[in-house]
């Protein structure tokens, strides 16, 4: 991973973006010698995203299971009759 001063983000944030088009290398910014921010390309902040929301969902159908709070398949259908149509 690379890193950069914020000075030099600020200094030179056209090439830093430039090289982070086309390496996809994360980028971290530190302030005073401390981690400040990281700088990801675009697309994998996105897919970042996707990802964490399909975890939180596995997540919520996990602790679902485990609380008792599912339904069999005859249940299921009858609740979701309305949009199967």
């Amino acid at each position: 991973m690379k890193v950069e001063l914020v000075t030099n983000l600020k200094r030179q944030a056209t090439r830093i973006l430039a090289d982070l088009r086309l390496t996809r290398e994360p980028v971290l910014i530190t302030e005073h010698g401390q981690p400040s921010a990281y700088l990801v390309d675009v697309k994998d902040y996105e897919f970042m995203q996707r990802r964490l929301e399909l975890l939180e969902g596995l997540s919520r159908g996990e602790r679902a299971v485990l609380e008792g709070r599912t339904y069999s398949q005859n249940e299921a259908k009858k609740k979701m009759s309305k949009w199967l149509k």
